[in-house]
């Protein structure tokens, strides 16, 4: 494995770093993977690599860096923070250059500033790329700040900074670089996702407290977009009742309300469930990949696929509850507008699993963009408590979350279409090399035929020059 070729081979070296970070090496390979990509699978460099961040790791305390540790004006400045999506799915990660002053007093809380943030996002996402969106608009060369980054993507809209931020770069961060201007920058970001000073037609204003929770929302109820979460749980019932006759959905009969009893209501309801769960179901693709948590299994493990054609519209997402005791789950998602998801808040037995359907809603369209995320919490005396006092009052350490992806299916329709150009396309090519062989084989047997001719000639001038030698030699004799 190669997790244990790093371990091994740093394995005298093992007290400079964090025994965490160590622990990581010998159990994930996909880690050891990203440093051996990174350096061109040239394993010396790797292993540099791994040495040199591991240090830096233990050095600035990474693992255990909190939001209690880093200054709290540094977050009040909105000058890092993380939101949005680039059109290839990936999380932006925004720097506000302006927002940044170099300061020798406080370049190693700025250092764990950033750091905080990326591990925050490495935790969430594991594995997952990031890009990093240089902001450069009204900063001068004062705010040029040293921490920059290897990162999969990175944009500056400022030219004039690349000769400064090049040196601190090695080749392979230079070749992931991006320039781009105003009108450029929407070949790379959607418009959504870009503020109005670039552009977009973000709404999205950073403020502090809280930390921005990944834009991750509840569903919208077909009546309008709703206030609360409170207001949100207190409505859905009435709320998904409606979506029932206006989704695909239609031949549902009930919907299970979000505020419960659970001990009542999961007898209630398990009679109706299992009438309804081949219409319900029907058409939704099933998960072949499982994710296992500490409270839930969940399938899939890493992403919702979807496509344009109707049965291609659901997907479905299966919960397992391997916990002692009931558990509480609520799917949130960055795209509340485009899916209905079913149910969306409620909770599992221990030992059994629940099946959730989301479905895009009226003519919506799947995007790589999108992420669901999935949330989780045990209820150690469920009783007759109800959902949404549940969510108020649960620790925030005690909640398991895991996210989703958004996979985009390319059509049958756009596949079929591709199909039919290739045919002709291969066709055409076909034929244009049929009459080119053709035209060949004339050519050919032209050629034949004049080497035919010229042969023939041969052979008789050959026969003549023998005929006159003859002739000369018998009018030579003497008579």
């Amino acid at each position: 494995m190669l997790s244990h070729f790093v371990s091994v081979s740093l394995l005298d070296s093992t007290e400079k770093y964090d025994s965490r970070d160590v622990e990581r090496l010998q159990s994930e390979d996909a880690l050891v993977e990203g440093y051996l990509t990174w350096r061109l699978y040239v394993v010396d460099d790797a292993l540099k690599m791994i040495d040199e961040s591991l240090q830096w790791r233990k050095e600035f305390g990474v693992n255990d860096l909190t939001e209690s540790v880093i200054p709290r004006w540094m977050f009040e400045t909105g000058a890092v923070f993380l939101h949005g999506y680039d059109k290839e799915g990936n999380k932006l990660f925004w720097f506000k250059v302006k927002l940044h002053v170099k300061d020798p007093k406080t370049v190693l809380d700025k250092k764990k500033y950033v750091a905080f943030w990326l591990e925050r996002y490495a935790k969430k996402e594991p594995g997952m790329p990031l890009t990093v969106v240089f902001d450069m608009s009204d900063s001068g060369i004062s705010n040029i700040v040293s921490d920059c980054m290897q990162t999969y993507l990175l944009f500056l809209t400022n030219r004039s900074a690349w000769k400064i931020v090049k040196t601190w770069l090695g080749p392979e961060a230079i070749s992931k670089l991006r320039f781009a201007s105003k009108s450029e920058v929407q070949t790379f970001i959607g418009p959504e996702y870009l503020p109005a000073h670039m552009g977009g037609t973000d709404p999205f204003k950073y403020s502090y407290p809280p930390l921005p929770d990944d834009d991750f929302q509840m569903p919208l109820c077909d009546n309008g977009p709703v206030a609360s979460e409170d207001e949100m749980e207190s409505k859905e019932a009435d709320a998904e009742s409606k979506d029932a006759l206006e989704s695909s959905f239609s031949s549902e009969v009930a919907v299970k309300p979000k505020k419960v009893n659970f001990l009542e209501d999961s007898l209630r309801s398990e009679d109706n469930d299992k009438g309804e769960t081949s219409t319900k179901y029907k058409g939704a693709r099933k998960p072949l990949t499982t994710f296992k948590g500490h409270l839930l299994h969940v399938s899939p493990a890493e992403e919702l696929s979807f496509g344009s054609v109707e049965t291609e519209r659901k997907s479905l997402i299966i919960l397992s509850n391997v916990a002692k005791n009931q558990v509480a789950f609520k799917v949130r998602t960055t795209a509340p507008e485009k899916y209905r998801v079913k149910p969306s808040s409620s909770c599992c037995e221990p030992g059994a699993s629940v099946d959730i359907v989301v479905s895009l809603h009226g003519g919506s369209q799947a995007s790589p963009q999108d992420r669901f995320l999935i949330m989780a919490a045990e209820m150690e005396n469920a009783g007759s408590q109800e959902l949404a006092l549940f969510w108020k009052e649960v620790p925030k350490a005690k909640v398991m979350e895991h996210r989703l992806r958004c996979h985009v299916l390319e059509g049958y329709h756009k596949k079929f279409f591709l199909s039919l150009i290739y045919s002709f396309v291969h066709s055409h090519q076909l034929m244009r090399l049929m009459a080119c062989n053709s035209r060949l084989e004339q050519k050919l047997n032209t050629c034949l035929w004049i080497q035919k001719v010229l042969t023939v000639l041969v052979l008789v001038l050959l026969m003549l020059t023998l005929l006159c030698l003859y002739l000369l030699g018998t009018s030579a004799q003497p008579s």
